[in-house]
């Protein structure tokens, strides 16, 4: 039987390649004593000038795809490789001490890094990690290792790695990403997330791939399976091969639907609409047939950044946005950081459980500075665009009261100055259960209210859905998540307002059946599900489906006994 590593199924597809270790090599440096000085030195400017010329590339990615501003740190890398001093005091070293030049420059650069540490800028200090970053690149070089990138992939092939995180794939070269194969993560993971949104095959939570997958490995990726096949045979490749041209067809055929409104069988329309961190993905979401973005995620303007952005900065990004995707509406959420997402330059408190603590609208209540900054640049690129604004993590109705009562003064103090803005709805996400039993009061005081199902269930279930000890928990089907859902939906109609759903049960097959029976009005979710999502509303009654909601919410027991109904109702389901 055919080696086989299974892991979750993340994203759908398959696909067939090379296997290419996106991990971390071993650059242990030990020290020489030189007795050839011409050729040490040699050796250590063949090194700077490869690692120049690859930072040159990944930073000409960078800009494309984040902009300048986005690619200053490559810049800031590429200053330090061409740094007369620290060539010239690297060249001393070697010949004075006779020492090899692994060591030679990772001491001078080392020695650059104190220099760093010793200010009291705290930006400066945050410098010193540049500093490594560019360390291991010459040392790397120097070893003759290959430092993996995913900007320097110059061939198809399939990604392995630990985990993988949004950074990671900013400037990317993604057209040569066949698929992905991580150890860590489940269906929510960022990992998942990333390569749904791309519309790449993946496979996480193998545990073991990084251990048992080496560089140029042949290997099948089954997305929808879980599955990873070794050393396939000569069949197994053309199957699979075969699988990828059938679902390139079938992707042609969906893009049929790219400018189609999203109906149901019965006439019930919905909206469709795509998630996204940076203006990097509008081109994505453009192309997918997104008809609004029903989250973007701000936070990465801050997280790609070595310090806050400006009022400024952050007011061109969302102008951009806002004008290439108009008149669609753009839901823009405020600053949500804290728990997987800390900012380095903020020093934020170490805490015992982050998820738990100061993170999204605590942190932007408690730092108002920021915030008021953040609103302003809102305010000021509405006059763009069909802007919305939404509170992340809301928990009580005083957070909420808060947060709205400093966007109206900054909107006052705009309307004083005269600054041209235009109309704007302000929601909320609710991802907090407190929130969820109290959505027919929130819905009273919010345009809109947006379900984050990544976090709404973690809280529910009591499970971190990056742990695979209780991965198992993580369940978006379960009784009590559907019954919050409903919950939330029924509140929203109430009170006359849309309710939207931005994580990512949006998007699943299994969930899509409930959410379109219990009356859902957007789904928003990773833009490569944009199109199989609308097929398959458009083959769904809405109505019929209120009676599978009713069994679903009331009957059963289990996230399994959900599953099987859906499946019992909706015969030919795809698979998620």
């Amino acid at each position: 039987m055919r080696a086989m590593l299974k892991g979750i199924a993340a994203s759908d597809g398959v696909a067939c390649g090379r296997v290419y270790r996106f991990v971390e090599p071993d650059l242990t440096v030990k020290k020489r004593t030189i007795t050839n000085l011409d050729y040490e030195l040699n050796r250590f400017h063949q090194a700077l000038e490869a690692a120049v010329s690859e930072v040159e590339t990944i930073e000409t990615r960078a800009t494309k795809s984040l902009g300048a501003d986005g690619a200053q740190v490559f810049s800031a890398h590429r200053a330090m490789l061409q740094d007369p001093d620290v060539i010239a005091a690297t060249e001393t070293k070697i010949k004075t001490e006779h020492v090899n030049a692994e060591v030679a420059f990772a001491t001078v650069m080392n020695d650059f890094a104190q220099s760093f540490l010793a200010t009291d800028n705290a930006l400066t200090k945050e410098r010193t990690s540049d500093v490594h970053d560019v360390v291991k690149r010459v040392t790397a070089h120097l070893l003759g290792v290959n430092l993996p990138n995913l900007a320097l992939l110059k061939e198809p092939v399939v990604v392995v790695t630990h985990d993988l995180n949004p950074s990671d794939t900013v400037s990317a070269a993604s057209k040569y990403i066949l698929g992905f194969v991580t150890d860590l993560g489940g269906r929510t993971s960022h990992s998942s997330i990333l390569a749904r949104s791309l519309n790449i095959p993946a496979v996480v939570g193998t545990q073991t791939g990084t251990q048992t997958l080496m560089d140029g490995d042949s290997v099948i990726v089954n997305g929808s399976t879980g599955s990873v096949v070794m050393d396939p045979d000569q069949a197994e490749l053309d199957t699979a091969k075969q699988a990828m041209l059938d679902r390139i067809a079938n992707m042609k055929r969906l893009a049929t639907l790219r400018n189609h409104t999203t109906t149901s069988r019965d006439g019930v329309g919905v909206t469709l609409a795509a998630n996204m961190g940076t203006a990097s993905d509008i081109p994505n979401v453009l192309h997918n047939g997104a008809e609004a973005v029903g989250l973007m995620r701000t936070e990465f303007l801050y997280m790609d950044s070595e310090q806050l952005p400006t009022e400024d900065e952050q007011f061109a990004t969302y102008r951009q946005v806002l004008e290439k995707l108009a008149p669609r509406p753009v839901v823009i959420r405020t600053l949500d950081i804290g728990g997987d997402k800390p900012l380095p330059y903020l020093h934020q408190k170490q805490e015992a459980n982050p998820f738990l603590g100061a993170r999204a609208i605590r942190q932007s209540l408690a730092h108002q500075n920021i915030f008021r900054s953040q609103l302003r640049a809102l305010l000021r690129a509405s006059a763009y665009g069909n802007l919305r604004i939404m509170f992340p993590m809301i928990a009580t109705l005083d957070e909420f009261r808060q947060a709205k009562a400093i966007y109206d003064d900054e909107r006052s103090k705009l309307t004083t100055a005269r600054v041209p803005m235009g109309k704007i709805q302000v929601g909320m996400m609710v991802e907090v259960p407190a929130a969820a039993m109290l959505a027919d009061r929130f819905a009273h005081e919010v345009d809109f209210m947006s379900i984050g199902t990544n976090d709404l269930i973690g809280y529910t279930m009591a499970a971190d859905r990056t742990n695979q000890d209780v991965s198992y928990l993580y369940q978006p089907y379960h009784p009590a998540i559907l019954r919050l859902v409903q919950r939330i939906i029924t509140a929203g109609h109430a009170a006359g307002i849309p309710v939207a759903m931005c994580g990512e049960m949006a998007g699943d097959p299994i969930a899509v059946p409930l959410l379109l029976g219990m009356g859902l009005d957007e789904f928003s979710m990773g833009a490569g599900s944009i199109l199989k999502t609308r097929q398959l509303i458009s083959q769904l009654n809405a109505k019929d489906l209120q009676g599978l909601v009713e069994s679903a919410v009331n009957s059963a027991d289990t996230s399994q006994d959900v599953i099987t109904m859906v499946q019992a109702a909706v015969p030919d389901l795809p698979q998620a």
